[in-house]
């Protein structure tokens, strides 16, 4: 029988496969180790940058105010930073997602070599996707944002150096980035229109429960419709304004004010459309005790006038400038239309504010009977109508023209002044004519039925 016989160069070769194996494994275990330290830094990179873009973003405007007034170089390259937001997003966005991608394939990289994961491909998938991205949600981005959060300023300011290196780094990707963001965001604002008042309304009624209280609904309305009222809508009209003439004697200027109780009073020459000043009744507190030839004239201060079309919001930018709390609204002929006052345009948002002169609501221009039965003065604006009777302002918009009281809107419909007593129907309203003389509608009783609206 013939035996084989083992060739004695082999033996080399075979110790040398031994060795490239051993150095394969130690080389794939370094390599694992490598990667596994290289994921833990990357980590904290991810969780710095991401702590960054929420703290930049979230700084409030007296936080950046008190950080550009502060003279140290992080403070300085915080407040440059902020000054072009969208390059600076970009880097942050440029950087976080190239961390992330990363950590993913290294991530992938330890996985296959440690684990034969071919025949269990579910077991791939939780170790690759589930577990890799709650490990790069909760340390990479919550627990760091999270603390960002509560401390925007200090985590800014950290940040800023190393975030200036990026920018300059990656300047010509974002710089792409951004222009490309600048011709969508054209295109996008052609295509889509402003968003309406009504939408804004409809969404505030969306977002908000039935927990939330009902001011809180109307003061958030008030806020969406304040830019689109105008002066007209609010004023009270020349018919109801107290004012006095400048020639008369200073006992029957007392007696005005003490009848009227108001702080402030136009003062006209001849007639209404010639309102020369406004006095302010606290100047005549020190001159209770004086003769009647005094010269009351002398505390006359200058009128502030404005035209019926004014927007409320402008005419609030206006009272604050000035520091006045009374206007004159005239109409396109110079002519006195009314007064609005501060109050008036508060009232807007706020709803109703009685002082200690409103003693009850017929002050006020309305007073409730019940649930659906009200007494209104005629001259009491639409905006206000509406908004005790938790209307919507279109409702009468076909029918109403240009009138902005409650007594217009009657003219408007009925094309006269209306016989006390007479009933007017409008959709779900029963207009009664409480008060009128052959001028005027002095006093409107309405009633809410359950007719709905034409």
């Amino acid at each position: 029988m013939l035996t084989h016989l083992e060739d004695p160069l082999s033996e080399p070769f075979k110790l040398l496969s031994v060795l490239i194996q051993e150095a394969a494994v130690r080389f794939s275990f370094s390599a694992v180790i490598i990667s596994f330290l290289i994921i833990v830094i990357l980590l904290l990179l991810l969780a710095l940058l991401s702590a960054a873009e929420v703290a930049f973003f979230t700084l409030k405007p007296f936080q950046v105010k008190e950080i550009r007034t502060n003279k140290s170089e992080n403070d300085d390259l915080v407040a440059l930073m902020l000054q072009d937001p969208k390059k600076l997003l970009a880097t942050l966005l440029i950087s976080i997602n190239f961390l992330n991608v990363s950590i993913v394939i290294l991530s992938t990289f330890i996985t296959h070599s440690l684990l034969d994961i071919s025949h269990f491909p579910i077991l791939g998938f939780i170790l690759q996707v589930v577990a890799v991205t709650t490990l790069i949600l909760f340390f990479g981005e919550i627990l760091p944002k999270v603390y960002a959060t509560q401390q925007p300023e200090k985590v800014a300011v950290f940040m800023s150096k190393p975030l200036q290196m990026l920018v300059r780094l990656l300047h010509p990707i974002s710089h792409v980035m951004v222009s490309s963001t600048q011709f969508v965001d054209k295109r996008m604002a052609r295509k889509y229109p402003n968003i309406s008042m009504s939408e804004l309304e409809e969404a505030i009624d969306i977002t908000t429960n039935e927990n939330t209280p009902e001011e809180e609904k109307k003061i958030l309305k008030g806020i969406v419709n304040f830019s689109e009222i105008e002066v007209k809508d609010i004023m009270k009209s020349r018919i109801f304004i107290t004012a006095v003439e400048n020639n008369i004697s200073f006992p029957e200027l007392m007696q005005v004010v003490l009848d009227s109780g108001y702080s402030r009073i136009p003062v006209y020459e001849d007639n209404l459309d010639k309102v020369t000043g406004t006095l302010y009744t606290k100047d005549l507190l020190p001159h209770l005790n004086e003769k009647d030839d005094f010269q009351w004239t002398r505390f006359i201060r200058q009128a502030f006038f404005v035209p019926e079309g004014k927007k409320i919001n402008d005419l609030m930018a206006d009272f604050q400038q000035k520091k006045n709390h009374l206007a004159i609204v005239v109409d396109e002929y110079g002519g006195t239309s009314g007064i609005i006052t501060l109050e008036d345009v508060i009232e807007e948002i706020v709803g109703e504010i009685n002082d200690e002169f409103d003693t009850d609501t017929e002050e006020s221009g309305f007073s409730k009977l019940d649930e659906h039965n009200f007494v209104f003065r005629g001259e009491i604006p639409m905006t206000d109508f509406c908004r005790v009777m938790k209307i919507d302002p279109d409702v009468f918009e076909k029918v109403k023209g240009e009138s902005g009281t409650l007594a217009g809107l009657i003219l408007e419909i009925t094309g006269k002044i209306p016989e006390p007593d007479e009933k007017i129907n409008f959709g779900r309203f029963i207009f009664r004519i409480e008060s009128a003389d052959k001028r005027r509608i002095k006093k409107i009783k309405v009633t809410l039925t359950d007719a709905s609206n034409e």
